[in-house]
């Protein structure tokens, strides 16, 4: 039987932020595999790691105050922790390609728009101007983009923001990369132009094969475009497995509690939030990080720390007492 090797191996990857007399473990123990064509979901709150964890993947943690403590991130067989600002630059927007979550920061407001969508192809590739005009006006085209010839010159204020996302989406996929993070890409955009943007990352996924890392704090987007998804709580992953199985039978109660508050087309309008407030990254206690908020808390849970573990098959799950969340999600 032939196996696919991961294109992206990731494993027990820690990340601290450092100030003054305070630790803010970011990441703890982060790991996965990702192969190629496949996409990896990241869903979680906000603060919960996710968006820190993409930009490690490409040494654009700023150090001082962050620091890779531990861990290990392999692509392509290649270990990317570690790298110089050289080799890293050779993996940066060609190898591997990362959408930001807010594309008028993430623009240069006094550069044209297709300049800076046809920058990476006259330093990565090393088209001339004339020649990286023309791919990056297709690039335009490709993502939705109308006139592009026209919008070329234009700048980012006179955008709007689903447009300024396919630019960012062209830029992220000028050179042909063969991992994309999609850093909360729908973020800010009504549902209309959101299912346009994950829509058009699909077909470029099926269209180029790549992986796919997509960071959302939205259940609805990963449910569907995803294949496996991670769940993460205080800087850790707390539940990973497919997505059908995510749903279909979830093994964690922060997962349960991400279910339940989903808005659904019923008789009860009510909302079921997540009690309590994620936990202060500084003050963490010795045991689970969820605790706190868990309806299933034990004395054991505050105490005792819980890693992943295989809760079935190429299921895991951080929680002392997983089998309590079957007749809860049944």
């Amino acid at each position: 039987m032939t196996t696919t090797a991961p294109l992206l191996n990731v494993a027990g990857l820690c990340i601290e932020f450092r100030t003054g007399d305070a630790v803010v473990r970011a990441n703890a123990d982060v790991s996965f595999t990702l192969t190629a064509g496949r996409t990896l979901g990241v869903v979680g709150e906000s603060g919960s790691g996710k968006s820190v964890l993409c930009r490690s993947l490409l040494g654009l943690i700023p150090s001082p105050p962050g620091f890779v403590t531990a861990g290990s991130v392999r692509f392509e067989g290649g270990e990317l922790l570690g790298l110089d600002e050289a080799g890293l630059r050779r993996v940066r927007g060609t190898a591997i390609a990362m959408i930001f979550q807010n594309p008028m920061s993430g623009l240069n407001p006094v550069w044209p728009v297709g300049d800076q969508i046809s920058e990476g192809l006259r330093v990565h590739r090393g088209l001339a101007s004339r020649d990286a005009r023309a791919r990056a006006v297709a690039l335009m085209q490709q993502v939705g983009i109308p006139s592009p010839e026209k919008r070329y010159d234009e700048y980012p204020h006179q955008w709007s923001g689903g447009m300024l996302q396919r630019a960012m989406i062209a830029m992220a996929m000028a050179c042909e990369p063969r991992l994309l993070l999609a850093d909360e890409p729908t973020t800010a955009l009504d549902a209309t132009i959101q299912d346009q943007i994950l829509a058009l990352l699909v077909e470029l996924q099926e269209r180029t094969g790549m992986a796919m890392i997509l960071v959302s704090h939205d259940m609805a987007v990963i449910a569907e475009t995803s294949d496996e998804v991670a769940v993460m709580y205080a800087g850790r992953i707390v539940e990973l497995a497919s997505t059908a199985a995510v749903f279909r039978a979830p093994r964690h109660p922060y997962t349960l509690g991400l279910l339940g508050s989903i808005p659904r087309n019923t008789g009860d309008t009510r909302l079921r939030p997540i009690p309590g407030q994620p936990p202060n990254l500084v003050e963490l206690g010795p045991g689970c990080s969820f605790a706190d908020r868990c309806v299933f808390t034990s004395a054991e849970c505050r105490v005792t720390p819980a890693a992943l573990r295989p809760v079935g098959p190429a299921h895991l799950s951080a929680c002392l007492f997983p089998e309590r969340m079957t007749a809860a999600s049944a």
